[in-house]
């Protein structure tokens, strides 16, 4: 997440975005940490290149899903984490925890980057809204 922070603006500062036992994360619980740090960064006034935001997709009885709920994710298919920068469709995350054959992986990816879209394009709306709420309550 960092190469996507302008940090040349905080020089004498340190950033420390901490995700606790991300290692034991599932993965629809590490894309929800990687975009409230996301929003969290964003709604905070540091300046951004893109926002980071991450989805995952999986694959159960030959049906691609999008943000596996727990029976899904239970059921033992194959799923995939992915983050990217959706501005220039850049991949910085990207976790598999089983095979797949190419073209089910090529459709899942597919469905995890369009999901991944979908959440910064929720998160910019909420970001300008929550901007036009404080312009009204200042006056401005």
């Amino acid at each position: 997440m960092l190469h996507c922070l302008v940090l040349n603006k905080f020089p004498y500062s340190i950033m420390e975005n901490l995700c606790p036992l991300s290692h034991m994360l599932s993965a629809g619980t590490r894309s929800a940490c990687i975009n409230a740090a996301t929003l969290a960064l964003a709604d905070a006034g540091i300046p951004m290149r893109d926002l980071v935001t991450s989805c995952s997709a999986g694959f159960l009885n030959s049906t691609p899903l999008l943000d596996l709920n727990y029976v899904e994710d239970s059921a033992g298919g194959p799923d995939v984490t992915v983050g990217i920068l959706p501005k220039v469709d850049k991949v910085t995350l990207l976790q598999m925890d089983a095979k797949l054959p190419i073209d089910t992986f090529e459709n899942v990816m597919q469905l995890a980057v369009e999901g991944c879209k979908a959440i910064a394009n929720y998160i910019r709306e909420v970001l300008l809204e929550n901007t036009k709420q404080l312009e009204y309550r200042r006056g401005l």
